[in-house]
Parts: C-alpha cells; sequence; structure tokens
C-alpha cells in the first residue's frame, strides 16, 4: 500500500510539473519569441490597437482624427436615453432592425456626420457586434478624408488618401476577409505629419 501511494504522489508531482508548469512556459516562450506584440496586448504609445477607441471630445465627432464605429451601449459619446451618462460596458446594442431605438440613433449619428460635412458610410453610423471594433473599411477612412483636409489645410487630399492606402491591410492569407484600416495606427501615422 505505501508504494502504490508514494507511486500516485510521484506521478502527482510529475505531472503537475509537465503539464501545469512545462506546458505553460513552453505557450507563454512561444508567444514571447514569435508573435511578441500580439502575445502583449498590441499596445501602442496611445492605447491597443486591439480595442477601439473614441477619437471624439465627449460631445460629437472629432474632425481633427479619423473616427470609426461607434459604441454599442452609446454611439454618440453623449448620455443614453433618459439623460443617463454611458456606463461604459462594452458589447453590441441588440437592436434589431425594427428597433426604433436603432432607427434613432442611426438618424442622429447621420445628423452628427453632416455637422462635420462627411456623408457617411452604413459602418460609421452603426455599431458593430462586439461595440469595440477598432477597424475600419477604406471606403470609411476615404470619406472621412475631407473633413481632416479641413482642419489640416496643409496636408493635401491625396497626402491623406496615401496615407489612407498605406494603412489599408489586405485579406487574411490574400482571401479571408475584406481589408480594413486600424484606425488607432491611421491617426497615429496622421499625429506624425500633423507636427
Amino acid at each position: 500500500m505505501p508504494t502504490h501511494l508514494y507511486r500516485s504522489v510521484v506521478l502527482t508531482v510529475v505531472l503537475l510539473v509537465i503539464c501545469g508548469v512545462g506546458y505553460n512556459a513552453a505557450g507563454w516562450a512561444l508567444s514571447q519569441a514569435a508573435f511578441h506584440h500580439q502575445a502583449n496586448g498590441s499596445i501602442t504609445a496611445n492605447g491597443s490597437t486591439l480595442i477601439g477607441q473614441p477619437w471624439n471630445d465627449q460631445t460629437s465627432i472629432n474632425p481633427r482624427w479619423f473616427n470609426g464605429r461607434p459604441d454599442g451601449d452609446n454611439p454618440l459619446v453623449l448620455q443614453l436615453p433618459g439623460g443617463q451618462p454611458a456606463s461604459g460596458s462594452s458589447g453590441a446594442a441588440n437592436l434589431g432592425p425594427k428597433s426604433k431605438v436603432l432607427v434613432s440613433n442611426v438618424q442622429a449619428m447621420i445628423a452628427e456626420w453632416h455637422k462635420v460635412g462627411v456623408n457617411p458610410t452604413p459602418d460609421l453610423v452603426t455599431t458593430s457586434g462586439s461595440g469595440l471594433d477598432p477597424d475600419i473599411s477604406q471606403l470609411d477612412a476615404m470619406v472621412q478624408v475631407p473633413m481632416i483636409h479641413r482642419s489640416y489645410p496643409y496636408l493635401s487630399i491625396t497626402q491623406l488618401r496615401q496615407l489612407v492606402i498605406a494603412h489599408t491591410v489586405g485579406p487574411q492569407l490574400g482571401f479571408l476577409g475584406s481589408s480594413y484600416v486600424n484606425v488607432l495606427g491611421l491617426n497615429e501615422a496622421l499625429a506624425t505629419l500633423r507636427h
């Protein structure tokens, strides 16, 4: 009996070291060696490229920066219906196509975009499934170019369009998904041109 107990304790400790420590350490080492930036949250000086961030001044769309898709719980980053402040939580709005709230939110977003002289695409006035989408389509960025140009007249339309094209990422493996532009990366590049 003591021999069986001894063997089971030794086997438990060996498997704990191999599976509980060794396997996890190997996974961590591989991710740090091969995917260092992604494994550490894709952090830049201004935040993570994996999470959408508002570029507005908490009252409307900021015409000095490229803007991403609206947040699910608070599309305008103003106030929720009833005048209550937004909770800051993430997630989809879960509003169906017949929702009056969705129609109202979309109309309000269209009006906000028109105030800054942009005829928005559907993606710029509707929330993403996660509410934290960090990317927009190339067309979403291109429709904002004239707005950015008005804020920085010394940057030409051509220069801004080339900036968008340079930051457009193609589909994965050339065919999975569609092309996209990371808003944080695009705005960081714009910040270097502004100086």
